[in-house]
């Protein structure tokens, strides 16, 4: 399955509503399971409040997994699509 990495940060409500944070994780955790797919949650220091790394069936369903957690406007985010070392390799093993 794809790997994804995100870059969380809360909104106003998300940061208001910290408490509930542990509550709001379950939640994603169940819907992306719902789709299909996995996440992890690290709560970090620095820019970001948490980083994200989740597999997803495909790139469209991991875009309705951010379509959705985004609606509840807890959270903003910023995605990338990722490769592990094996996949990694694979690609570059059939470079001219």
């Amino acid at each position: 399955m794809p790997h994804y990495i995100t870059l969380i940060n809360w909104t106003d409500q998300g940061a208001k509503s910290v408490k509930d944070t542990g509550k709001r994780a379950e939640a994603a955790r169940n819907q992306a399971t719902k789709m299909g797919g996995k996440i992890q949650l690290f709560y970090t220091l620095g820019q970001y409040d948490i980083v994200g790394v989740g597999e997803f069936p495909d790139d469209e369903t991991f875009q309705k997994f951010l379509f959705t957690v985004a609606s509840l406007g807890y959270v903003r985010t910023t995605s990338m699509k990722a490769w592990s070392e094996e996949e990694v390799s694979k690609i570059v093993s059939s470079l001219p």
